[in-house]
């Protein structure tokens, strides 16, 4: 039996631009793709202080650039359900959180140190691997630097 491979190969290789996270409240995220985008995604946990800090900043950035980009949140801890809805109106945080952790498309292992940021190309693509808090002026001449805002 002859059977060819190349439909398989193109398939596997969009993939991940076809995978799709469920986001917290209802509704999906994918990673690049024909529509695809600039995603931040941040990890943060309802017990890490420098997660607290950065929330309030990371929602003005999310706000003041939503048309450029999303900014995806994801618990550290995998909370889910009520439990997750109280975490996030705990720490104010206001842009959207996805129900899974999207890491494994890029090859990442759990983060050793929080918060973890993630920027990802409109292809799909890890970017950038930042460790520790973001600012909005931080995020803002990271992307300014690299072109994407």
């Amino acid at each position: 039996m002859k059977f060819s491979l190349l439909p398989l190969i193109l398939l596997l290789m969009g993939c991940h631009a076809d995978q799709r996270f469920a986001l917290h409240g209802g509704g999906t995220a994918t990673f690049g793709g024909p529509r695809g985008q600039l995603t931040v995604i941040n990890y943060w946990a309802i017990w890490c202080s420098p997660c607290r800090h950065e929330i309030p900043e990371l929602n003005r950035f999310a706000t003041e650039h939503k048309d450029q980009y999303a900014l995806l949140g994801v618990n550290f801890d995998g909370t889910s359900g009520t439990e997750l809805t109280q975490q996030i109106q705990d720490l104010g945080i206001e842009f959207n959180n996805l129900l899974d952790d999207p890491r494994t498309l890029w090859g990442l292992e759990r983060p050793d140190v929080l918060p973890e940021t993630l920027i990802i190309d409109a292809k799909g693509e890890l970017r950038h691997r930042l460790v520790g808090p973001q600012t909005y002026d931080s995020l803002q001449r990271l992307l300014n630097d690299q072109g994407t805002l």
